[in-house]
């Protein structure tokens, strides 16, 4: 599991989950699909390729001398085929809240190592002090910076509107609703176990977002009808959720927020810490990961002052 900003950013998720091919060993594409039908983003400074679908964003893993796999796309990943052991977290030093290493620290009863890369530095992707986030304003940017825009804090007009009511809870009404979600559609449009949605009144959002919210390099994918997912076009970070039945909130991808204070994004979200989104799919996925971090969300949860339960209309 890497928590690293380079993973976060290009996959828009809390974490990724990647398995190291041995050398020689070649990825064998089911038909229709095909390397081919993948987009390539290269990283910067590094000569390491990732390769997302080109019609939904699903991050399929990166080539360098051999092959680094997303195991998430893989549905042999259930507890009883064996095929895949979590055992660290990669870099969690690189969000100062420490991320998803702060929540669970083991699945099934087997400790996860810490793996900092014996100490490599890590490529700097911090943004131009112009583009920080601030106490007002906080900066959401993929990896390669096609898809960028902000998000404002509630405002006095929206906090006293009727719609609040389902959007901003009594805790802190200063700060967004925040959600894990382990479903599968979630799972097999961006290649990774969990995502994490901030939920967001659209216009609260700068630039505007257009009826499609395809902005920058963004591309759209209608996943289910009357649901469309956007990612960036370049390389690939899942970037936004959007149903037609609640037409003035968007669901923002948090693995692309440059929140100073870390992974998690306190200073600006609200965590529904008792429960993620769709439970019986992650439990049905992979068992092990899923009750580690239901149970470790409902542990820090408490400890940090977030509500263990909140309806999301």
């Amino acid at each position: 599991m890497s928590s690293s900003p380079v993973c976060r950013y290009t996959y828009g998720a809390p974490c990724c989950f990647h398995a190291n091919l041995p050398s020689g060993i070649e990825l064998e594409f089911t038909a229709p699909s095909s390397l081919e039908k993948m987009t390539a983003y290269s990283l910067p400074r590094s000569n390491t390729k990732t390769y997302f679908c080109s019609t939904c964003g699903c991050c399929i893993g990166g080539r360098n001398d051999t092959w680094t796999i997303s195991t998430a796309v893989f549905d042999a990943n259930r507890d009883d085929e064996g095929i895949w052991l979590y055992n660290a977290h990669m870099l969690p030093d690189s969000a100062p809240d420490g991320g998803l290493a702060a929540v669970f620290s083991e699945i099934d009863g087997q400790p996860l190592e810490i793996d900092d890369l014996d100490g490599r530095a890590l490529p700097d992707v911090s943004l131009p002090k112009e583009l920080q986030s601030n106490q007002n304003e906080l900066r959401a940017e993929c990896h390669c910076g096609g898809v960028s825009f902000t998000i404002a804090r509630p405002s006095e007009e929206f906090t006293a509107s009727p719609t609040s009511k389902d959007w901003l809870s009594d805790i802190d009404k200063s700060k967004w609703l925040a959600c894990m979600d382990i479903c599968d559609d979630c799972r097999l449009v961006t290649g990774t176990n969990v995502v994490a949605w901030m939920f967001v009144a659209r216009d609260h959002i700068k630039p505007r977002l257009p009826k499609d919210l395809c902005i920058g390099t963004a591309k759209g994918y209608q996943s289910t009808e009357g649901v469309n997912r956007v990612f960036c076009g370049d390389c690939g970070a899942t970037v936004f959720y959007y149903c037609d039945e609640r037409p003035h909130i968007v669901d923002v991808s948090m693995g692309i927020l440059r929140a100073p204070e870390g992974a998690m994004a306190e200073n600006w979200s609200v965590w529904r810490a008792g429960r993620p989104a769709w439970p019986e799919n992650g439990m049905r996925y992979h068992a092990g990961f899923s009750r580690a971090l239901i149970e470790g969300m409902k542990r820090w949860g408490a400890e940090r002052g977030h509500p263990q339960e909140f309806k999301i209309p």
